[in-house]
């Protein structure tokens, strides 16, 4: 047997490797998707987010600025932001302002698809920027509003409403009435026990870390006459206040009798411009001293109750599940045709 010489060998070695390498990629490539053509899995979050990708530009919402009186029409997410960012403290619990995105964004889809909308509104806006329907503030409101807080808040806000981006709360395949407020008295309240509308998925349930919001009480004190005027009722000689008749199953006043009038809470409370339907009062001198728990309607999220979900790490599925009872959360797709014919 020949002894092969050391250059024929190396020359051989060269094109052997040249010739293999090819082959090499191939197989260690291959080894990673096992022979078979594969897609990446995607969390439900990315497709979401791909989707409203291309959703985003199509949906517009005009919304009607009352200090400058024009109206603004500007991308859904982005109105989103501006709502999240004005309705909920940004210092809330990343999960909590995802609930909050969700509520927001349906709210706007289900008063567009319904027509209802903006009827009275300037230059064809859908909503104004106020509690009528829901508060909205540009990055330059909210500039100097946060001043040397803004990047960090407006980053947070962000982040939430582009985690959730395109998402929308359903029950039975349709938006819903997504009502929030600030802070419950421990319960939320049936919708028709505040409106005349029952919504199933507008139910009374406890909400017990509201007790912990600096809002969940409140005092205001008015005058004597005031509170005759505002009522429409003379305070008997006797001194009483009245008496309550009902309350709901929110726990707050139903019907009160006062003066030989009967009068409901809701009625009391916007009367008086009251946080809540669920007050209490007293007589000192020519004063009526009036002390509320928690603050808004109370039908729907609480704000500060999902915060305090949020804190014990539920998620902003959980929240929304909790406070709007079987709901689905889905995306618009079938609600953009509808969407875009109407603008």
């Amino acid at each position: 047997m020949k002894h092969i010489k050391p250059v024929v060998l190396l020359v051989s070695v060269f094109f052997f490797i040249v010739l293999m390498i090819p082959t090499l990629l191939v197989v260690s490539f291959g080894d990673k998707t096992d022979g078979k053509l594969t897609e990446k899995k995607t969390s439900e979050s990315q497709k979401v987010e791909m989707k409203q990708t291309n959703l985003g530009p199509q949906i517009e919402v005009a919304v009607y600025r009352m200090s400058t009186k024009k109206v603004a029409t500007l991308p859904l997410e982005e109105y989103v932001v501006g709502v999240v960012a004005s309705e909920m403290p940004a210092d809330f619990e990343v999960e909590a302002l995802k609930a909050q995105s969700l509520a927001a964004r349906t709210y706007i889809v289900q008063k567009m698809l319904s027509g209802n909308i903006g009827k009275k509104l300037p230059g064809g806006a859908h909503v104004s920027d106020t509690v009528t329907h829901q508060v909205y503030k540009s990055a330059d409101e909210l500039k100097v509003q946060w001043q040397g807080d803004y990047n960090w808040k407006m980053e947070k806000v962000r982040k939430a409403v582009q985690e959730t981006a395109g998402q929308i709360l359903t029950f039975e395949n349709q938006p819903i009435s997504a009502q929030f407020f600030s802070t419950s008295n421990g319960y939320t309240e049936n919708s028709e026990e505040y409106w005349s509308n029952p919504f199933p998925y507008l139910q009374s349930v406890e909400s017990p870390w509201d007790k912990e919001a600096p809002s969940f009480t409140d005092q205001k004190v008015v005058s004597v006459k005031e509170f005759e005027q505002q009522l429409g009722i003379k305070i008997p000689t006797d001194g009483s206040l009245g008496k309550v008749v009902a309350r709901t199953t929110g726990k707050r006043i139903a019907s009160i009798e006062i003066g030989g009038k009967t009068l409901t809470g809701k009625e009391v409370r916007e009367k008086l411009d009251l946080r809540s339907a669920d007050f209490n009062w007293a007589k000192k001198g020519n004063q009526i001293v009036i002390t509320t728990k928690g603050s808004g309607h109370g039908v729907g999220m609480s704000q500060y109750g999902a915060n305090g979900m949020a804190v014990e790490g539920k998620s902003y599925k959980q929240i929304v599940e909790y406070y709007y009872k079987g709901v689905s959360i889905a995306l618009p797709d079938q609600y953009v045709s509808k969407l875009t014919a109407k603008q």
